[in-house]
């Protein structure tokens, strides 16, 4: 397992259960040594990155250093959730690198996600083991034993 500086913990947003279980396994697959959260929607989401709700007493949990971002989603969608990121207060964004997901050919998509300042990537699903180690190595630096 890589351990990298920044990067306790990683957050899958996406309403799709078996998305998120095979998400979670890809990062396994991929050697990352840190906590990976799923949620299934944008409020959750929001509530444990800044503490709120049921996560209210949850500190021991490491907080995103990234997040993978499903676009699509019922009720709240990928750019509620980046409207609402937007307005948090810097001590709850920190440095999170966020990646946009979607299973849409929508070039639209792509281009309102490149354009989007904390948006680093935008990627179509499903996630592979080289795609996380080649984002995690972009933007992380790995910790030496």
């Amino acid at each position: 397992m890589k351990k990298y500086q920044g990067l306790e913990g990683i957050l899958l947003i996406d309403d799709d259960l078996p998305t998120n279980f095979i998400h979670k396994k890809v990062i396994e697959k991929a050697f990352i040594d840190a906590v990976v959260k799923t949620v299934t929607n944008v409020e959750e989401a929001l509530d444990f990155i800044t503490y709120s709700g049921i996560y209210e007493d949850t500190s021991d949990i490491p907080r995103p250093g990234l997040i993978f971002l499903d676009i699509n989603m019922p009720g709240l969608n990928g750019w509620d959730f980046m409207d609402a990121y937007r307005q948090l207060d810097k001590r709850f964004k920190a440095t999170a690198v966020i990646i946009m997901l979607t299973t849409s050919l929508d070039p639209d998509n792509k281009e309102l996600a490149l354009i989007d300042k904390e948006v680093v990537v935008f990627l179509n699903k499903p996630l592979k083991p080289e795609m996380v180690t080649t984002l995690v190595n972009s933007y992380f630096k790995e910790i030496s034993d």
